[in-house]
């Protein structure tokens, strides 16, 4: 009997750090992702367990359309031809869905309807693990990690919302469109430099003005803080056109009131300012 125990002792001792170490390797190895494809003739529809709250793709030749002011349960997938990319989604419960998305010219799928037990894991838990486990690792933020993408999506769309533009001795400045996503407004901007002399910035700078009635007639200016600023360049180079992006909180305006975009150069006097009427504020694209 003692010759068992000694026996079924070594056998532990022998076995069970393989077992472990077998158990930590399957446990690490990354998740199979599942390939969608899509093409710029049809819509690939996407059906989610839950509202989807989130959908970023990882190349501008891939589009995810969803209703992002009210939460729905399917989203829209159109791509061009390109390389192959990732889709990421995550629902209103924190359930991330992870994919690769191909382009295909034929298509022989066009709806996908997506179970819970796709979900790669929950936001919710990355949060956790993030506060308990305290890592050296940089990561980007996902809301700036939005911006980037939803940034560089509208920058490629060339949408217009009206001609909005003032120029002062070659340099042309022009808001080219006003977007409403989520909580925000993309204002997408355009500064021209047709002149021989390079342009350097100083400040571009977004305010609301009010009209104070009465007999003394006055104008009160409140700067907007842009919570996101995507590609804004210091200097603009002569005969070239920078485009670039301002996320600033969603806000609308009275017919007494009005938006101040002002470019001002350093050390220089070539200063632009242009009125936005509450219409354009209050009807973005």
């Amino acid at each position: 009997m003692k010759t068992f125990i000694l026996i079924l002792i070594g056998f532990v001792y022998t076995f069970a750090p393989r077992l472990c170490s077998a158990q930590a390797t399957a446990q690490q190895q990354p998740i199979p992702l599942d390939t969608i494809y899509a093409n710029d003739t049809k819509n690939v529809a996407l059906f989610f367990p839950e509202p989807i709250r989130q959908g970023i793709t990882g190349s501008d030749n891939f589009v995810f359309t969803y209703n992002r002011e009210k939460e729905q349960y399917f989203g829209l997938l159109q791509a061009k031809p390109g390389k192959e990319s990732n889709l990421l989604v995550i629902n209103r419960n924190g359930s991330i869905f992870s994919y690769i998305v191909m382009y295909k010219k034929q298509l022989s799928k066009l709806n996908y309807f997506i179970p819970l037990s796709n979900s790669i894991g929950n936001e919710i838990q990355i949060v956790k693990d993030l506060v308990l486990v305290k890592s050296s690792e940089e990561f980007v933020d996902n809301s700036t990690y939005y911006y980037q993408k939803f940034c560089s999506y509208i920058l490629n769309r060339k949408q217009r919302i009206g001609r909005i533009k003032k120029r002062n001795e070659g340099i042309i400045l022009t808001v080219e469109n006003i977007v409403f996503d989520k909580d925000e407004l993309y204002f997408v901007i355009e500064i021209e430099n047709t002149s021989t002399l390079d342009y350097n910035l100083n400040f571009l700078n977004l305010s609301i003005e009010t009209r104070q009635k009465g007999k003394r007639k006055s104008l009160q200016r409140l700067y907007q803080e842009p919570i996101y600023k995507h590609n804004l360049p210091s200097k603009i180079m002569e005969n070239e056109t920078a485009r670039f992006v301002y996320v600033l909180p969603k806000f609308s305006l009275s017919n007494d009131r009005r938006a101040i975009l002002e470019l001002n150069e350093k050390d220089g006097e070539r200063n632009i300012k242009i009125k936005l009427s509450h219409r354009y504020i209050n009807n973005p694209n």
